[in-house]
């Protein structure tokens, strides 16, 4: 096993924290999902945020990353009490809508501005920072940095992914564009992602042997499926959505349920297998 950068829960439970609600705003920004979405997804982060604050203060200390956790999910909370109580929106805004020819749900245009969406991921960043700036081991700091902050969006994109396809059922009316979003930038981190890990030293030193996994090389070609697969059924899925039948949303939906598995996969997989 390489002797790279310890992986522990709290870090990953900020990454995904942070991801999620980042991309929380990338789809309300739109104003066109309903408040409900933003309500069970700023709960289920903030929940997450609030185990990475735990664990981290009881088992892995990292003083900043732990008080950036609980930033994030005080953050969020606020912004879930907030969203409960929205204003209403100046007419222009209004009227604007009104102009726009797909549905839009009345409780996305009570007037909730998307902006306190960016507050708590924002926070979130920063422990996500201090933990990529914690490397210790032969791994360098800076390529640590860059794997913690792209594994952060792209675990959240590819959650938040599944969990918009699933709020179809809720919102049948909503156009796929915001979904689309999603699982194109899903695609385009991917890449991103998979090089990085790749980065000696990194899984090419798997794949090689130079780095014995100590399964005589079984992780390096299952982190090898796992990152292959979760492209592949991203790709499915945005074909998917090009068909104008509604169960199209939901087989996207299922593709990116497994999209989740193998994306985990593909960061926390590789990343055990070069923590040494």
């Amino acid at each position: 096993m390489a002797e790279g950068a310890p992986v522990d829960v709290a870090t990953v439970m900020c990454q995904w924290a942070t991801g999620g609600l980042a991309y929380l705003w990338v789809t309300t920004r739109r104003r066109e999902v309903g408040l409900g979405y933003g309500w069970l997804l700023r709960s289920l982060y903030l929940a997450i945020a609030g185990i990475g604050a735990v664990t981290g203060f009881v088992f892995q200390p990292n003083a900043v990353r732990d008080v950036a956790c609980v930033a994030m999910a005080l953050c969020a909370g606020v912004t879930l009490v907030r969203s409960t109580l929205p204003d209403r929106m100046p007419d222009a805004t209004l009227s604007g809508l009104a102009e726009r020819t797909e549905p839009v749900s009345s409780r996305t245009i009570a007037g909730f501005d998307p902006r306190w969406d960016i507050a708590a991921p924002l926070a979130g960043l920063v422990g996500v920072a201090a933990a990529g700036l914690g490397a210790s081991g032969g791994i360098s700091p800076a390529l640590h940095l860059a794997r913690v902050v792209v594994g952060a969006a792209f675990l959240g994109a590819v959650s938040n992914s599944m969990l918009l396809g699933h709020w179809y059922l809720v919102q049948p009316g909503l156009r796929r564009e915001p979904l689309r979003e999603l699982v194109r930038h899903l695609g385009a981190i991917w890449p991103i992602e998979v090089g990085l890990l790749l980065v000696p030293t990194g899984m090419i030193s798997v794949l090689s042997g130079s780095i014995d996994d100590g399964y005589g090389g079984l992780l390096g070609w299952f982190w090898i499926a796992c990152a292959v697969t979760t492209v592949a059924l991203a790709a499915v899925a945005m074909a998917a959505l090009r068909e104008r039948q509604y169960a199209a949303v939901m087989a996207a939906t299922g593709l990116l349920y497994l999209a989740i598995m193998t994306g985990f996969g593909t960061d926390l997989v590789a990343r055990l297998t070069l923590a040494g």
